[in-house]
């Protein structure tokens, strides 16, 4: 069987996936021009799948493994380290000192974390769902970081909080982002709102009545996008009134 223990199988075995048209793809789904987002990443020319599909054969990496993984400068190596990192924390046979292991690493290294799908792969389950039963202040500290990927941790982390109906973080961590200068945390701020929305529709219609004439208009609309016609329109006309 093919060596599925270290961090140099992984990415001996990626490398065979290497695809030039592939990565021209990829350079144009995450903008990787000058003041984008992706400014600056490396790109193998990996399609995600087979990253995350061999992320299921490496499963059983060690958190010391994974981190020379994080340690890559190509974004599909990275990928496959959280994608294991999100794996483990999914399973119900991951104990619970493995699950603190796995959160202390993604706090550690969020400086190799530097993109918007790599926080979404990595914090639902290693971050919310190793949180699910203790204290999340470490959520408003982030919430409150200079560094923007921190900052959408903090509120993407509450993604496993909702899908368990509980909406009260999403609400109190999106405040504090109200009042974010960039534009890619509108988008967040207002999607997570949006889903918690789903969940109970009330708070929604509440936060909404509070900051619904002072937040981004970004935020506003990636909130509102799943409520009615007249309802829309009504925040619509608040966010210009204000």
């Amino acid at each position: 069987m093919p060596d599925a223990s270290t961090a140099a199988a992984f990415v001996e075995r990626l490398e065979t996936y290497r695809s030039p048209d592939e990565l021209v793809k990829i350079q144009r789904y995450f903008k990787t021009g000058a003041g984008e987002y992706g400014a600056g990443d490396v790109f193998m020319g990996v399609r995600m799948g087979q990253v995350f599909a061999l992320a299921k054969e490496f499963i059983d990496l060690h958190p010391s493994e994974i981190e020379t993984l994080l340690d890559s400068p190509n974004h599909e190596v990275r990928a496959g380290g959280l994608s294991i990192m999100d794996k483990q924390a999914r399973h119900k046979r991951t104990p619970e000192e493995r699950r603190k292991e796995l959160f202390a690493l993604y706090l550690r290294r969020t400086d190799r974390i530097n993109n918007w799908d790599l926080v979404d792969l990595g914090c639902p389950y290693v971050g919310g769902g190793h949180l699910r039963d203790k204290p999340r202040d470490i959520l408003y500290r982030l919430a409150r970081s200079s560094n923007v990927w921190e900052r959408r941790t903090a509120i993407v982390s509450t993604s496993y909080f909702i899908r368990e109906g509980d909406v009260a973080d999403t609400y109190a961590i999106a405040e504090l982002l109200l009042d974010d200068d960039h534009d890619l945390m509108h988008k967040t701020t207002g999607g997570w709102l949006r889903e918690a929305g789903r969940k109970d529709p009330g708070k929604l219609r509440a936060f909404l009545d509070k900051h619904g004439g002072v937040m981004p208009r970004t935020a506003l609309r990636y909130a509102i996008e799943h409520l009615d016609k007249e309802t829309r329109s009504h925040y619509l006309r608040m966010k210009h009134e204000g």
